[in-house]
């Protein structure tokens, strides 16, 4: 409930109210359209009373550090997922190597000697151009 989450974060409700309108926390919603808050939004309510009364931060300049915010955490995610998908591929490499299963990686594999004869002729240049 907003009053609780307001009671939480140390703000009026109203607050709570404006800052979900501008899009600083957006709450999860009841079946009657009213606000739930989770402890998460609330960590965020703090966290934007914090960079707004002890930072000087605007609001509009909170947004963007929210969001920037989450874009990190979001790419620290997927860096953290192909890290672990290339350590997959190296242990897979790895493996068919020690069995045997990939050519050594010095050599380039070739089919076997061709003895066609490949004749070169230059154009000849043409007067009337």
């Amino acid at each position: 409930m907003i009053s609780v989450a307001a009671r939480m974060a140390g703000m009026h409700p109203q607050t709570l109210r404006q800052y979900d309108r501008m899009g600083l926390v957006q709450p999860g919603r009841a079946p009657g359209g009213g606000r739930r808050y989770s402890v998460r939004d609330v960590a965020l309510l703090r966290e934007v009373q914090r960079l707004s009364q002890d930072d000087g931060v605007n609001l509009a300049g909170i947004k963007r550090i929210i969001v920037l915010e989450q874009l990190a955490d979001e790419l620290q995610q997927r860096v953290a997922h192909l890290q672990a998908e290339l350590d997959a591929a190296y242990r897979r490499m790895a493996e068919l190597e020690a069995l045997g299963g990939l050519p050594r990686r010095d050599l380039v594999p070739t089919t076997r000697a061709s003895t066609a004869l490949v004749v070169w002729r230059p154009r000849r240049s043409d007067p009337s151009a």
